[in-house]
């Protein structure tokens, strides 16, 4: 495997964040390629090491030829039940019945090679009840378990494993399933937020449109209006022969048509800069698909109510750049941070700081591409700054913008900014 490692060049292939998203599996998502399902087929299989317990007693227990090839077949059956159980549940369209029947198959060979070759093949009954977790519904999780640790507890019994290894291994049956439980509740949960924060990038976008059809609808109504109301009187003061008023009335037209121009470009502009609240949403979608966690505090969105339109666009152009960094090429990282903070300058202005910081590898030697160089031009059209370089403990990438917090209109009287009101 190469060790070359990516790092934060956000000219590079776009390819590498979604061959990335391949590789891993979020834990509740559905695999999607032949790749995905091998890593989890892998780390599936690294929990059947505890078969060595029977495994060893097959080598060691003195048992004869034909009880081994039975032992040892019982055993491969049940770790291939165990991978087939795996490879459904990891299929869009799942086969529950195939599963119960696995399930079973995989309950039966537990009680079957236990009365044929002793308490050391009890180990079986635990992964069959983490199995049966898998598949029984939540509502009827508990009895089952239960079901299944008496099921055990009976088993050791008649077998004469002892009092010991019957407590032991029905209360690690129980416990087993008990935690795949919850483990299943976890997973139904995150599902649920994906799509809730699916759900409000939506929202955010529909509203972002929203808006947009409002403003529209108020000037064009307006200016419409006004712009029939004076070609009626134009044409009425033609027909009366009084030119120098038609005159007028056609120029106020003109005069009107091109501010309404102005007004849509304005509209459209503001339509298309990005907003804190937006890109949030937008982040939280990215990153979840990239499994890197972003942690930013609730009112990130509305740290600077007064910020003008054109600072708070440029520091959400920032939060977009660092993602899509972060997404495409930070390989290794977990989490995203963002924060929001205020800074004072050596001249006393004062400045809103966005920080994203990420726990990835860091941007090495690469230079700049022409993410970070556009970006830093347009935080320099509003008089802001730009900042890049590891995070701390030379570990991870992190991205420092800062804009001018300028009061969007400044009362007379008010003292200047940098001084203390």
């Amino acid at each position: 495997m190469s060790d070359a490692r990516r790092t934060h060049r956000p000219d590079g292939p776009p390819g590498e964040g979604t061959a990335r998203a391949s590789f891993m599996n979020v834990p509740g998502s559905p695999v999607e390629t032949r790749r995905q399902l091998l890593v989890k087929v892998a780390w599936m299989l690294l929990w059947m090491i505890y078969l060595a317990y029977p495994a060893s007693d097959l080598v060691n227990g003195g048992h004869g030829p034909a009880g081994k090839a039975f032992g040892w077949v019982c055993l491969a059956v049940f770790v291939v039940g165990y991978v087939l159980l795996v490879f459904f549940r990891s299929q869009a369209r799942m086969k529950p019945r195939a599963c119960q029947v696995i399930v079973g198959a995989m309950i039966i060979l537990a009680v079957g090679s236990s009365f044929a070759l002793g308490g050391a093949f009890l180990t079986m009954f635990i992964y069959a009840s983490v199995c049966l977790a898998v598949i029984i519904p939540l509502k009827h999780a508990m009895r089952a378990l239960v079901g299944m640790a008496v099921l055990t507890a009976a088993t050791g019994v008649l077998v004469h494993a002892g009092s010991d290894n019957v407590t032991t291994f029905a209360f690690s049956a129980f416990l087993s399933g008990v935690a795949m439980t919850g483990l299943q509740r976890l997973v139904a949960t995150m599902n649920e937020l994906r799509e809730a924060r699916a759900a409000v990038a939506h929202l955010a976008a529909s509203e972002e449109r929203l808006r947009l059809a409002r403003d529209l609808h108020d000037l064009l109504g307006h200016s419409l209006s006004l712009i029939t109301l004076k070609s009626e009187l134009a044409g009425r003061f033609m027909d009366a022969g009084k030119d120098e008023a038609a005159r007028a009335q056609v120029a106020d037209i003109e005069q009107v048509a091109r501010q309404s121009l102005i007004d849509v470009r304005e509209a459209v502009t503001g339509f298309r800069r990005p907003t804190l609240p937006v890109e949030l949403a937008a982040a939280r979608t990215a990153l979840s698909a990239a499994q890197v966690r972003l942690e930013a505090a609730p009112d990130l969105a509305d740290a600077w109510p007064s910020l003008a339109n054109e600072e708070a666009g440029a520091l959400a152009w920032a939060l977009r750049e660092a993602v899509t960094n972060i997404v495409r090429h930070g390989e290794g990282a977990t989490v995203c941070t963002v924060t929001a903070d205020e800074s004072w300058a050596a001249d006393g202005e004062r400045y809103a700081v966005l920080e994203i910081a990420d726990d990835g590898p860091g941007p090495g030697k690469s230079q700049p591409g022409n993410g970070l160089s556009g970006l830093e031009e347009r935080l320099a059209l509003v008089g802001g700054r730009l900042e890049t370089g590891p995070g701390e403990r030379g570990r991870g990438f992190r991205l420092r913008a800062s804009v001018p917090l300028r009061p969007t209109a400044a009362p007379s009287g008010a003292a200047a900014p940098g001084k203390a009101r």
